[in-house]
C-alpha cells in the first residue's frame, strides 16, 4: 500500500467488544475526538476487518465469547506489531500481566473515564510514531523497485540514491499524489515549486524517465497516454 502524508489522515482504530452499548458509546466518543472507528463484535469479525483494512491501533475487550482478546492478541503478535490496548472488567494484577505478556501495549480496567482512555490511545500512537522503524516510511512512496523519499527528494533503487532536480521532484510528487491517474500537461505545468510549462513538460518527463526506466524509450512506470497525458504505473 502506497502511503504519503500520513499525519493528514485520521488514525483508524479497530474497536472489538461484544457489549453493543459500550461499543456504540466508544465509537461515538472516539469519532468526536477525530478518530476513524471500525467496530467488531467478536474476534472472528475482527479478523475479517484486519484482512480488509489497515488499522493504526486495536482497542479490544478481553472477555468475549469465542476467541478472547488475549487469544487474539497472542495470535496477532505472531506476525503483526499493531498497537493493542486491552479493556477488561478484571482488575487483578495477574490478569494485567497476562495481557501484557501476550504483547498488548497497554491495559485499562473497566469502568474507566473516557478521557483516560483517550489519553492512553494518544500516548500509544505518539510513542509508536516516534519509536517504530515503520514511522520512518511515512514519507516514502514505493513503485516497482524504487522508493521515493519526499523529504530529501532522493530516488532509491536498493541502496543506490539518485538526486532529483526541483522540477523532476515536483513532477514525481504530482504522480505520487495520484498514482494510476492520468495527468495532462496542463496539470503538470500548474504545479507550485516548478517553473516548467506545457512546452517543456515532455523534456522533463524524458529526463525523469532516464532516472527511472531501464529503457526510457519503452517506459514501464511513467507511461504516455496518447492525447491525454502521462500516468505513473506502480504495480509493474
Amino acid at each position: 500500500m502506497n502511503t504519503i502524508e500520513k499525519s493528514s489522515v485520521l488514525s483508524h482504530i479497530l474497536l472489538v467488544d461484544d457489549d453493543g452499548r459500550l461499543r456504540n458509546l466508544l465509537e461515538k466518543y472516539l469519532t468526536q475526538n477525530n478518530f476513524r472507528v471500525t467496530c467488531a463484535e467478536d474476534g472472528r469479525q475482527a479478523r475479517k476487518f484486519l484482512d480488509i483494512f489497515k488499522f493504526d491501533m486495536i482497542l479490544m475487550d478481553v472477555m468475549m465469547p469465542g476467541e478472547t482478546g488475549i487469544e487474539l492478541t497472542e495470535y496477532l503478535r505472531g506476525f503483526n506489531s499493531i498497537p493493542i490496548l486491552l479493556l477488561t472488567a478484571m482488575n487483578e494484577s495477574e490478569d494485567r500481566i497476562n495481557g501484557l505478556e501476550t504483547g498488548a501495549d497497554d491495559y485499562l480496567a473497566k469502568p474507566f473515564e473516557p478521557r483516560e482512555l483517550l489519553l492512553r490511545i494518544e500516548n500509544i500512537l505518539r510513542r509508536v510514531q516516534l519509536e517504530s522503524p515503520s514511522a520512518q516510511n511515512d514519507e516514502l512512496f514505493h513503485f516497482g523497485p524504487y522508493r521515493f523519499d519526499l523529504r530529501s527528494n532522493l530516488l532509491f533503487r536498493g541502496r543506490v540514491a539518485t538526486k532529483l532536480t526541483e522540477s523532476e521532484s515536483a513532477i514525481l510528487r504530482a504522480f505520487v499524489a495520484s498514482p494510476g491517474e492520468i495527468l495532462s500537461r496542463d496539470n503538470l505545468s500548474n504545479l507550485d515549486s516548478t517553473n516548467v510549462n506545457t512546452r517543456t513538460i515532455d523534456v522533463q518527463i524524458t529526463r525523469l524517465r532516464r532516472k527511472i526506466e531501464d529503457d526510457p524509450k519503452f517506459p514501464r512506470y511513467l507511461q504516455t497516454i496518447r492525447g491525454r497525458g502521462y500516468v505513473l504505473k506502480t504495480g509493474l
